[in-house]
């Protein structure tokens, strides 16, 4: 069952986000401003509605949790967790950094990750048990052992300070060896595939997290909270190698009151 899910949540993946390629830059994408403050376009919601459709007609009896459009079938024990465009920000500026986003949770325990970029053509699948591919092919984070030759990437340098975490960004700036802020899910897709080595994101919703556990953990990483717990529930996560976690652990404690 797993194993038929993975597969098709690829395929649901890359039906949903080849489409937001019919919006990537092009000049006359409408972007709305949500309660949040955050922006969201057609290709957002257009996409979501997509991928809804693509599950319920192979699933109708699954439930959905998106981020455009809610829940459906919430009494359901399996639950696809939708991000249409993860990097909204990235997308409405020509930046091919976005991804769209698929988790499958069961008994509200994330077993399968999709993390896919499609103006990059990169595709990160995972399920628990099943290991961790990019494009197909396995993929591993990278085997140091030493902050000092990490690199350490963010979505939003000033977001630290307005979360009252500008000490915390500091220690692990200057404990790092690279910082780039080649952020949101496409960030934690590097530390899976070896080309990063540690992605944190101080604001995560469901729907932005529920993917990246997995992929993390069976690309032999960890994915865990500012506490040191491994879940998506918390509303904040970074993505790291098991060799780092501890360090990196460390230094989030130290800032952890």
């Amino acid at each position: 069952m797993i194993k038929e899910l993975l597969d098709a949540a690829i395929e649901i993946a890359k039906i949903g986000g080849d489409h937001t390629l019919k919006y990537f830059k092009q000049d006359d994408v409408e972007v709305i401003s949500k309660a949040d403050d955050s922006p969201v376009t057609i290709a957002d919601r257009e996409t979501e509605q997509i991928i809804r459709k693509e599950i319920l007609k192979r699933y109708p009896e699954h439930g959905i949790i998106g981020e455009e459009y809610g829940k459906t079938n919430e009494g359901s024990n399996t639950q696809w967790v939708l991000d249409p465009i993860d990097g909204t920000k990235s997308f409405i500026h020509g930046i091919p950094f976005y991804t769209t986003l698929i988790g499958i949770l069961i008994d509200n325990e994330p077993q399968i990750g999709i993390i896919y970029a499609p103006a990059l053509e990169e595709l990160c699948a995972a399920a628990i048990g099943y290991g961790a591919t990019l494009n197909g092919k396995p993929c591993k984070v990278r085997d140091i052992h030493k902050l000092e030759e990490a690199t350490f990437l963010v979505t939003e340098i000033d977001r630290f300070r307005q979360l009252g975490q500008q000490e915390l960004f500091q220690e692990l700036l200057s404990r790092t060896k690279i910082h780039r802020t080649w952020g949101d899910a496409y960030g934690h897709m590097m530390v899976a595939s070896g080309r990063a080595d540690l992605m944190y994101d101080p604001e995560l919703n469901i729907w932005d997290a529920a993917a990246l556990l997995p992929v993390i953990q069976e690309a032999g990483g960890v994915f865990s909270d500012m506490k040191g717990r491994k879940t998506i529930h918390s509303g904040n996560g970074y993505s790291t190698t098991k060799k780092l976690f501890p360090k990196v652990k460390e230094i989030f404690d130290a800032h952890t009151k």
